[in-house]
């Protein structure tokens, strides 16, 4: 059954067309990933479903009727006053309704006019069965806990459910927003990138949640893993035009390669005719007019007509436009980093105690571990921002360490984009221009205050700054996120490339199998190894 379908959608905002005659179809139970380089318009079109955005005249979206659908937008707008277990309790307003409703009808069945009318006492009784049946549908007195297991699977720590909001972080905001949907259970869920901030048991919680949901799911996602374990379906935004493919990422990849390919062979047999077609159209035209042969001038202008009807193939992209990174590293300390006796404690929770650890040069070495686990502590320590409790943390005598902060705050969002790099990189002002287009910034992007920027586009300035501090020890934390697939792969590559030694925090599954030799993983205070990367690791897990 067709739930939402678009058809002929042009949208066009301020200068920039996003889309044109884009035609969707969304299907009752599909599990759609929703994928495309940033700025395609992939958030733009779930505005579009949900009436923010209005089509351009021509486009029309039909919904079926009475389905509802539930949208979690990248920074959901919650009551900063409600703590995140209150906020989630709201998730589902009829939960409220129908007990103050059910007390309400209890409350009369003691009222002499109802109990003393047999007639309305058979409503009253027949009102509260009704509600009593809607209430256990909806989670009864254990909605609550309901409530409270949610936000734990999905991440949020057990501390941080009575935490006011406006104390928490973006993500854990987002977790709280997805829970709310989640229990509010409408017929289509459209999720932008709520596994961004998640930690490795939160992804696969949302993973299980998007498999078993009972419902329709379009979930913008850059995870790769996510994206090949969860949806049904792969529809990919490029150049304001949708393809869409019934299978996982992988799958799909495959098949647009194998498609790509065979359109440039048909392009190029095309072109082929074509071209024999003009030249014969016009050495006809020639011989008509030179030797006054009707005939001739006819033949040239019914193949001309052919030639105008012909469908035409139109040349593929197989070459598009990506961020060009190359880290220049350098050989350096033969031992890099060395974790002697690190205690950490924070009051009375003890976040590491006597770790041994140690990072040889070259190495590309993954942190894992739940949140909270003491990934970012552990980096701040290393980085001299945080001091050991007892222990030594040492670092090699010919290292510089270069830093890629989560939450960009190695970054003065009140600098240019161009100041930043002139200064990292002590340039002119007409190379730090020719630097930044290489990492896709337009020339009117590089005159932009930081904090003007989009999430991904902060993610790409700091990996340029990253570049341009001449490191050859790279301490990562999640550098994926907001990071569209093609900059990640770039990443990826220039990662295998570098000379240098990089330690990595990342949740990103795929990202990890593609670059680390070898896996920390937090547990209990204490750092275990494990050779390979994430796949290896969960292949071991599941054994044991």
């Amino acid at each position: 059954m067709i739930q939402i379908q678009l058809s002929n959608i042009t949208l066009v905002l301020g200068a920039k067309r996003i889309f044109e005659n884009l035609n969707w179809e969304i299907q009752h139970g599909q599990r759609i990933g929703l994928i495309g380089a940033n700025g395609a318009g992939k958030s733009s079109l779930f505005k579009l479903i949900e009436g923010e955005y209005a089509p351009e005249l021509g486009g029309s979206i039909t919904r079926a009727r009475l389905i509802t659908t539930g949208y979690l937008p990248q920074h959901p707008e919650l009551d900063p006053t409600l703590t995140a277990f209150a906020a989630a309790l709201q998730g589902n307003p009829r939960v409220a309704e129908v007990h103050a409703e059910l007390e309400k009808v209890e409350t009369s069945l003691g009222d002499p006019t109802v109990y003393g009318d047999e007639k309305k006492l058979q409503r009253a009784l027949e009102r509260q069965s009704q509600l009593i049946e809607e209430y256990h549908a909806l989670g009864g007195d254990s909605y609550p806990e309901r409530v409270r297991n949610l936000l734990l699977g999905l991440g949020l720590a057990q501390s941080e459910l009575d935490k006011s909001l406006s104390l928490l972080s973006g993500g854990q905001k987002k977790l709280v927003g997805l829970a709310r949907l989640l229990l509010l259970n409408p017929d289509i869920l459209l999720l932008d990138e709520p596994d961004n901030h998640l930690d490795l048991p939160g992804k696969m919680y949302l993973e299980k949640l998007i498999r078993e949901y009972d419902g329709t799911v379009v979930i913008i996602s850059h995870d790769r893993y996510l994206l090949d374990a969860a949806v049904t379906h792969i529809a990919e935004i490029e150049d304001g035009k949708m393809t869409v493919f019934e299978g996982d990422y992988t799958s799909y990849m495959v098949d647009k390669e194998m498609r790509l390919a065979r359109q440039e062979e048909m392009f190029r047999a095309q072109q082929v005719t074509i071209k024999r077609l003009e030249s014969a159209i016009k050495r006809l035209a020639i011989w008509g007019k030179v030797y006054d042969n009707e005939d001739l001038s006819r033949k040239s202008k019914s193949m001309q007509k052919r030639l105008d009807k012909m469908e035409k193939v139109e040349k593929p992209v197989t070459e598009r436009r990506r961020m060009e990174m190359q880290i220049n590293g350098w050989r350096g300390s033969n031992k890099v980093l060395e974790l002697d006796g690190v205690s950490k404690s924070f009051g009375e929770k003890r976040v590491f105690e006597n770790i041994e650890e140690t990072i040889w040069h070259g190495e590309r070495v993954g942190l894992i571990g739940a949140n909270g686990a003491g990934k970012s502590v552990l980096l701040r320590m290393i980085l001299g921002k945080e001091m050991p409790d007892a222990g030594e943390i040492k670092i090699g005598p010919s290292v510089a360490i270069g830093h890629y902060a989560q939450e960009h705050e190695t970054l003065d969002f009140n600098q240019t984009v161009l100041d930043a790099v002139r200064y990292a990189g002590e340039m002119s002002e007409s190379r730090a221009t020719a630097f930044l287009l290489r990492y896709l910034f337009t020339y009117k992007q590089v005159s932009q205050r930081i904090g003007e920027l989009s999430g991904g586009e902060r993610s790409r300035l700091q990996l340029a700054l990253v570049v341009l501090s001449g490191a050859n020890f790279l301490l990562l934390d999640e550098p994926t996120n907001n990071l569209d697939i093609a900059s990640a792969e770039v990443l990826e590559q220039a990662l295998e490339d570098f000379e240098g030694t990089v330690l990595v925090i990342s949740h990103d599954r795929y990202f990890l199998d593609r670059t680390v030799q070898r896996l920390l993983v937090i547990e209990n205070g204490q750092l275990a190894t494990h050779a390979g990367g994430y796949s290896d690791y969960l292949s071991l897990k599941s054994i044991r």
